[in-house]
């Protein structure tokens, strides 16, 4: 305890650093991945300069999935880091090239999640919307993506909690995330064991209430669990007349 008095001012800059890092990068990580789903999902034509593109971009598109879901992260950041500033000269910040790291990690991953998501909806719908005019992307945008993204927020949440714990390979390129604070507070009082259990206990906070807080949402996503269809319409009973049915329905 005296560990964590003595030397908050450093946690904390550090759990901060790390909560930044992972909720921006697992954003843009996510926007990445629903471009990317969205693109592999599109019928390709029979025939065409169009198929040829469309192979081309998805053979790229696969690539980089492979890629960036068969490295480790700290691999990755030595080269996105490192590697580019020794080939072309460039210093980049460390945050950014935190940011940029994660965030492309995690496309890699959310891609193929968007793309199951996608694919898990029924065909029906797609040729529904066909039927009344709308074009692929209207269909993505008005039909599909608002299924999609309520049945892959568990594994967003998934993906947000994996970047908080991952920001720590992050002190291979000096960036002072959670991690990288608790290892420096532990170099100057030598007391590993008690720090790292402080540095521990940060982590289990932030993640749980990550967890807890997305529970909320999906609870909230998922609408009133007391409805019943009435035609085309969804009409949500009260716990009063639910009682009242119930008792209609015994006489």
């Amino acid at each position: 305890m005296n560990i964590m008095v003595s030397n908050w001012e450093m946690f904390l800059r550090g759990a901060l650093s790390t909560l930044q890092i992972s909720i921006l990068s697992t954003i843009l990580g996510t926007g990445l991945g629903l471009i990317i789903g969205i693109i592999r999902t599109i019928p390709q034509p029979e025939r065409g300069l169009k198929r040829i593109v469309l192979k081309v971009i998805n053979g790229l598109m696969s690539v980089y999935i492979e890629v960036f879901r068969g490295t480790p992260m700290i691999v990755q950041a030595m080269i996105i880091y490192y590697g580019v500033a020794q080939a072309y000269g460039i210093d980049m910040n460390r945050t950014f090239a935190a940011i940029l790291i994660v965030t492309i990690n995690t496309g890699a991953y959310m891609s193929e999640i968007v793309r199951g998501g996608i694919l898990s909806i029924d065909k029906g719908q797609y040729e529904a919307a066909q039927s009344i005019g709308m074009t692929h992307f209207q269909t993505m945008m008005n039909v599909v993506l608002p299924q999609v993204i309520r049945n892959i927020l568990p594994a967003t949440g998934n993906e947000f909690v994996i970047n908080i714990k991952d920001t720590s390979v992050l002190n291979v390129i000096s960036v002072t995330e959670l991690f990288f604070a608790t290892k420096s507070v532990a170099g100057v009082n030598y007391m590993y064991m008690e720090t790292f259990i402080v540095a521990a206990m940060i982590y289990l906070v932030m993640t749980f209430s990550v967890t807890r807080i997305l529970r909320l949402i999906e609870r909230r996503m998922d609408g009133p669990a007391n409805y019943i269809l009435t035609g085309n319409q969804m009409q949500v009973l009260e716990p009063e007349d639910q009682i009242r049915k119930s008792e209609k329905r015994g006489k």
